[in-house]
């Protein structure tokens, strides 16, 4: 397996962190602590995306495990898309795009026609972006997870307010206040969420 597709996770039971790591031995400490009774009211998030993992954890650490194996109803996504023109070996599938008829004239005049402009100026404004896109996709993971854990902490509102305005001294001193997991777990997921000094 390749170690970049291991999905890395965090798992919280109230404010505090009970397992952090790849998926699947952070899913087994947590089975281990619901059933000893140490853990209540579990939340595993994506440690890119701050995306809530939902598992279920009934039955056997084994029935737990196997369900895992079974691809969720977002991966069960793809294998529904009809396949129509487009190289699918390659990943391309056709999508819909509406613009005005004086943007498909341009487009249909470009060396390679419009699928090959296209594609060359989504790439190019990628690579002109990719620090304003980094540095948004950064903010959106910390809010998300800040609005699942600290959404009833005081100075949650500034907090956000001088993530999205790039205040990050504001911002440390806010969730400095906050429980320890959480303030560290927000300080984490923060790094990349402001602009870097030139």
């Amino acid at each position: 397996m390749n170690r970049e597709n291991i999905q890395h996770c965090t798992a919280f039971d109230g404010g505090r962190c009970i397992a952090s790591g790849e998926l699947i031995e952070v899913i087994k400490k947590v089975k281990e602590n619901i059933d000893t009774g140490g853990a209540l009211s579990v939340l595993i998030f994506d440690d890119k995306s701050s995306e809530l993992i939902e598992v279920d954890f009934r039955g056997t650490m084994e029935k737990v495990l196997g369900k895992l194996a079974n691809p969720s109803a977002l991966d069960n996504r793809e294998s529904t898309v009809q396949r129509g023109p487009g190289r699918p070996k390659l990943g391309v599938i056709p999508r819909e795009v509406t613009l005005l008829p004086r943007h498909w004239e341009w487009l249909n005049s470009q060396p390679g026609g419009a699928s090959v402009a296209l594609r060359k100026l989504v790439e190019d404004a990628r690579r002109m972006n990719s620090d304003r896109d980094q540095l948004r996709t950064s903010q959106g993971g910390v809010y998300r997870f800040m609005s699942a854990m600290a959404g009833d902490l005081p100075g949650f509102e500034e907090a956000a307010r001088a993530l999205f305005a790039g205040k990050p001294e504001k911002f440390h001193e806010i969730v400095t206040k906050w429980p320890f997991d959480i303030r560290d777990h927000v300080r984490k997921l923060s790094v990349n969420a402001f602009m870097k000094e030139a």
